[in-house]
């Protein structure tokens, strides 16, 4: 299956302390680069959570966010930071004989500072397992999700090389024809310009300029190059560098064939691969 690096799930499961929720989304990027945003509770767990997004995804900016939200007369337990709150007391106290006139720290002030009162799950194990089982579930229809979106860019590109493979279905019977036409132009100037074709060298010119634009090898490795990309589409995977790659060498052969050109057949072909190239060149920056 082709994947596209753009997906989105969203997961929800309600335990006996609270609600657990996990969000994935993400965009194209050249490498795996994730993003965690969790609460205060589910920090501990951040380590399995990038172990098992790494181990699923490829590529791509992924942002994956976590809430909790504890439910009232659950199992989570206000906890006293009793360290904090003694060094908050000593640097008042030392304030205190730099500022004597300043008002001292109330209590309600010291339990509002950050830190000081924070909100403990009573089994943060459990919490933990659920935690990764919910991430599980949540990849699972994240892959889901840029499956189906794989599947259009996969359509989209083949329809793109089917449009190329009739541009050089149609080029290809005329070359014979054109290469001929022009070697005629070209000994008609000779003629006009010496008056005779009897000279050796001339005619070796001729032949040497008439080999140099010859497109046929350009035409078949236009070919082989149509073959491999259908099938790495068909085999599926991480394949967005492996397309990428190939669409340089789709484009330095579009070049060439412009480059040679002696026609205005082969001029527009030219022009219309390359145009078909950048739109898949686009697409592909969303596949995995």
């Amino acid at each position: 299956m082709i994947l596209s690096m753009t997906g989105f799930a969203s997961i929800q499961r309600e335990l006996t302390g609270g609600t657990l929720s996990i969000e994935l989304r993400s965009v194209n990027h050249r490498f795996l680069d994730l993003t965690l945003r969790t609460p205060e509770e589910i920090r501990p767990f951040e380590g399995g959570i990038r172990e098992r997004v790494s181990a699923k995804l490829a590529r791509g900016k992924v942002e994956c966010r976590v809430n909790w939200n504890a439910r009232a007369g659950g199992e989570a337990a206000l906890q006293l930071n009793t360290e904090l709150l003694q060094q908050l007391l000593a640097a008042a106290a030392v304030a205190k004989k730099i500022a004597p006139l300043a008002s001292e720290l109330q209590l309600g002030e010291l339990l509002r500072w950050p830190g000081v009162l924070s909100a403990q799950v009573a089994a943060p194990e459990s919490l933990g397992t659920a935690c990764l089982e919910v991430l599980d579930e949540a990849l699972l229809d994240f892959s889901a999700s840029r499956g189906r979106e794989g599947e259009k860019l996969k359509a989209h590109l083949l329809e793109r090389v089917a449009g190329m493979q009739t541009i050089v279905n149609e080029v290809t019977p005329l070359i014979p024809q054109l290469a001929a036409s022009y070697e005629a132009r070209m000994k008609a100037r000779f003629l006009d310009a010496l008056g005779t074709m009897d000279d050796d060298r001339v005619r070796q010119e001729i032949v040497i300029f008439a080999q140099k634009i010859d497109i046929d090898e350009e035409l078949s490795r236009l070919n082989a190059h149509f073959s491999e990309i259908r099938r790495i589409l068909e085999k599926g995977g991480s394949v967005g560098k492996r397309l990428d790659f190939l669409m340089q060498e789709l484009n330095r052969e579009a070049n060439t064939l412009g480059s040679k050109s002696v026609s205005a057949e082969t001029s527009r072909a030219s022009i219309e691969l390359k145009v078909l190239i950048e739109q898949m060149r686009e697409q592909i920056q969303n596949i995995e």
